[in-house]
This record gives C-alpha cells, sequence and structure tokens, in this order.
C-alpha cells in the first residue's frame, strides 16, 4: 500500500438506498439507520432501515430470476465472465471500498484495503469454481440403463453477513453462490452495511441480470429474523454469534431449507517447547491483534507448554508494547478501534472478570488512550484455568489467555476442552508432533507455525458449535446446489403387466 496515499473524514455522511432487481431503491419514508466512525465518533453513513414488506418483495423478485432460469441457464463460462468482471469492478474501486469499510469498522486502512482486494481474488477463483461444477455418471448398471447424478442450484439463498469482516466474508460467499446458480437476498450487519451495498451495484454493472442478487438493509431482529423464517427462501447462509447461529437453525424448520452456518470460536494457539519462538509469539500477537480481536477463527487462547512459558510470556509482553494502535485511517496503524460501545463495554468487562477469577495480568488491562473513540489496551492474562469465564466464553476482542501444559496429550486435551471447533494454530519444528496434533485438534481450520492465512482454494467452516456446511474452494460451490439422481432406460421395457 501507498504509504503516502491520505485517506480522510467525509465532510458529509454517505445516504444509501437498498438494491433490488438491478436498481437502488430511495429510502422515502422509511426510517434510517445512521452509523458513526466507532474511531473518530463521526457520522459516516445513514442506510435504509427496509421493513419486512421490502424483504417479501425482494424475495419475490430473487424468485422470479431463478424460476425464469435467466442466471441459473447459463453456461459455467458465462457465469465465470461475470465473476471475473466483478472482481475487475472491485479493483477499481477499491479505495472507496477500503475507505467505507474502514470508516465504519474502524479497522486499519491498510487492513480494509488487502481485504478488499482479497475480495476480487476470491471472484476471480470462484468464476474457476463455476466452470468446474459437475455431477457424475454410473455406467455400470447393465446395458439397460444409465445413472446420472447433477448438481443444481438450491435456489434463492437469504446471506446474513456480519460486522467484523463485513465485505470479505462477503465475497467468501457471493461468488460461489452465483457461480452454482443461485439468487440471492443479502441482509448485512446494520452497521456495516456500505460495501455490501456497493457490491450489489458493481456485480450489476459487470452484467449480473437484474434480480439475481439483491440487499436489504435493516435490523437482524427484524429483517435477519423474517428471512431465517421465509417460507420462499431455500437456504440461509448465517455468519455470527453460536447464540444467533442457534435461533437460525431453529427459525428454518418452518420450511426445512437448508442451513449454513459459521459461528464462534475459543481457538488455541499450541506453543510447542521447540517451536521458533520468535515466530510463535509474533503468530500470537497477529493472531489476537487481528481486527482488534474481533476475529471468529482469531487466536484467543495460548496453550504453551510450561518449560517455556515464562520466555513466551517475557518476549509477548516486549513485541505487544510495539503494536501501533490508533487512528485507523492512518495506514501506519496496526490495530484500530472497537466496533460499537456494545462491544467495548462487553470486551472491557470480561477483562474485569478475568482480573475478579485470579488470573495474573500480564499486560493491557483497559482503555487505550485516545482523545476520541474506542480503543482497548492487547491485554494477556496468565496462570488462566480452564474454569475461569475468560477461558471458556468468546470475548471477541484483544484478550489473550495463557494456559500450560507439560505433555503433548494435555496440550490436546486443552486445545479441545470447548464447545467451539473453529479454528487452531501449532507452533512447532517437529513436522511428527504437528502432524500428530492437527490430527487430533477439533477444528475446521488448523494452522502450522503460522495463522489466519490461507486462499479461497480451500473450504473454511467449523466443528462442533462453531458451525455447520463449508464455504469456498469447489465445496464452497457445492454447497449451495442440491443433488439429483437420473435413471434413464436403454432399450425397450419388460412389460410388468402382461
Amino acid at each position: 500500500m501507498d504509504q503516502a496515499k491520505q485517506f480522510n473524514l467525509p465532510e458529509q455522511p454517505r445516504d444509501f438506498g437498498f438494491f433490488v432487481d438491478g436498481k437502488w431503491v430511495e429510502t422515502g419514508n422509511r426510517k434510517l439507520v445512521e452509523r458513526r466512525s466507532p474511531a473518530h465518533d463521526v457520522l459516516v453513513t445513514r442506510v435504509t432501515r427496509c421493513t419486512v414488506e421490502d424483504l417479501d418483495d425482494a424475495v419475490a423478485v430473487a424468485r422470479k430470476a431463478f424460476a425464469d432460469r435467466r442466471w441459473a441457464g447459463l453456461s459455467g463460462s458465462d457465469r465465470a465472465d461475470v465473476l471475473l468482471r466483478a472482481a475487475q469492478g472491485i479493483r477499481a474501486r477499491v479505495d472507496e471500498l477500503a475507505l467505507l469499510e474502514t470508516l465504519e469498522t474502524g479497522k486499519p486502512i491498510a487492513q480494509a484495503r488487502g481485504e478488499v482486494l482479497g475480495g476480487a481474488n476470491i471472484f476471480e477463483y470462484a468464476a474457476g469454481g463455476a466452470r468446474a461444477l459437475h455431477g457424475d455418471t454410473f455406467n455400470n448398471l447393465g446395458d439397460n440403463m444409465l445413472a446420472l447424478v447433477t448438481r443444481e442450484p438450491i435456489g434463492v439463498v437469504g446471506l446474513i453477513t456480519p460486522w467484523n469482516f463485513p465485505f470479505f466474508i462477503l465475497c467468501e460467499r457471493v461468488p460461489f453462490i452465483l457461480a452454482s446458480g443461485c439468487t440471492i437476498v443479502a441482509k448485512p450487519s446494520e452497521v456495516t452495511s456500505a460495501t455490501t451495498l456497493l457490491l450489489a451495484e458493481i456485480v450489476s454493472e459487470a452484467g449480473l441480470p437484474d434480480g439475481v442478487f439483491n440487499v436489504i438493509t435493516g435490523s437482524g431482529s427484524e429483517i435477519g429474523q423474517a428471512m431465517t423464517e421465509h417460507a420462499d427462501i431455500d437456504m440461509v447462509s448465517f455468519t455470527g454469534s453460536t447464540g444467533v447461529g442457534r435461533s437460525t437453525l431453529l427459525a428454518s424448520a418452518g420450511n426445512f431449507k437448508k442451513v449454513g452456518l459459521e459461528l464462534g470460536g475459543k481457538n488455541p494457539q499450541i506453543v510447542f517447547a521447540d517451536a521458533n519462538l520468535d515466530d510463535a509469539v509474533d503468530g500470537v500477537i497477529f493472531g489476537l491483534c487481528f481486527n482488534a480481536g474481533q476475529c471468529c477463527v482469531g487466536g484467543s487462547r495460548a496453550v504453551v507448554e510450561k518449560s517455556i512459558a515464562a520466555e513466551f510470556e517475557k518476549r509477548l509482553k516486549e513485541k505487544f508494547a510495539k503494536v501501533r494502535i490508533g487512528d485507523p485511517l492512518d495506514p501506519r496503524t496496526q490495530m484500530g478501534s472497537i466496533i460499537t460501545t456494545g462491544q467495548n463495554d462487553t470486551i472491557l468487562s470480561y477483562i474485569e472478570k478475568g482480573k475478579a477469577e485470579g488470573a495474573r495480568l500480564v499486560c493491557g488491562g483497559g482503555a487505550h488512550a485516545a482523545k476520541v473513540g474506542q480503543f482497548i489496551q492487547p491485554t494477556v492474562f496468565a496462570d488462566v484455568t480452564m474454569d475461569m469465564t475468560i477461558a471458556r466464553e468468546e470475548i471477541f476482542g484483544p484478550v489473550l489467555t495463557i494456559t500450560t501444559f507439560e505433555t503433548f496429550e494435555e496440550a490436546i486435551e486443552i486445545a479441545n476442552d470447548t464447545i467451539y471447533g473453529l479454528s487452531a494454530s501449532i507452533w512447532t519444528t517437529n513436522l511428527d508432533k504437528a502432524a500428530q496434533a492437527f490430527r487430533r485438534v477439533q477444528a475446521g481450520r488448523v494452522w502450522v507455525n503460522t495463522t489466519i492465512t490461507g486462499g479461497p482454494e480451500t473450504p473454511i467452516g467449523g466443528f462442533k458449535q462453531s458451525g455447520t456446511g463449508r464455504e469456498t474452494g469447489i465445496y464452497g460451490v457445492e454447497e449451495y446446489t442440491e443433488i439429483k439422481t437420473v435413471h434413464i432406460a436403454l432399450g425397450g421395457r419388460n412389460h410388468w403387466v402382461a
């Protein structure tokens, strides 16, 4: 990123309608959701608080677009062309998208820009998925029978995305849903809606037929709940907390819709004594501070071999002091602000709970001083036992716990001692130990000697209460399909009735 490039606060907030049937719909007499930058306390966007009737209209549009096969009936190569042009459109508007992402989320502009470009990269990969999607044949049923297995788009998908990575998580879903031939009604978080709305405009300009990708904005309790219950939505993809994911699963029972869930995590970073300690310390710090700890796959539990725990803790404290916290519009900033006042208060309450439960505070422990905005110091607790609240509940902020182990078996037991199973990281220079560990850790994504990395080629998702289904990779296209078996009789029929 060009370090000299300047990003400034807007003089006026940007107003958005919502996007249905290939065009913008004005707010009209509907209410507005005003979003203030959590880092600057300045009004930056205003989006429409849509009604359930607006959702019904958007679903009807998406249903018609699916039924008349304006998208599902195209070849994989034609769909791929649209996705590739959409990627070009994202790249052309990277600074606009990144600035809006930073203003609404408080994340550093360098990170936001990387995520937008990463989203374009995902679209390019998914274009290949549109062409690679295929079924199967069974030519082993005798001379008089041929069987085909086809993958067909599931239909209308309701897509509910969170506030922590509003554009990137959107791009981990949308191009794969489109590659499968489905149509979409998306509902972003009400506090981070801008980039989702702009993506709808971008894919429309890329040649996506009207009605295939629609965006309804508003609250999760009203619009999100109505979406999960909607009888004419065939599948819901939800990313967010495990509690709301459970409600989504229950609400889907009305029409037995398929549900894909990516939920919470309490992810371990297992550090063995033979690890490259400098690398491990740096990786643990990145895994905690990325997006100010508001990252479902971030590593919030350091599970450290006892013989190196003191040295690990010492290096961790020294390096945490060098993390650059502050104005997210400064390209040098590494850690920005907390998304909302409510989330800020929640994180601080967990820090106080850690102190009260007897964990030893290594560094941090409160708010980061700033003239404006809400920032929290990276906070580390040591001597943490697995019965403590901070060791068991997802904090979703820059709070790290350190728990020690003495044997390999104990390390795996601690790592798996959670209701979650979203991700894990393993730090060791011993390949055999790494392989044994990643085989036994219960998580959908495991990193060895790294963390929070990868590309759209491989699937993402969780074990246990971290979710169901898989996104990205060819698996991400298949997730939004139904399997149909076709038997074709060859030759004359042997009549059952003589």
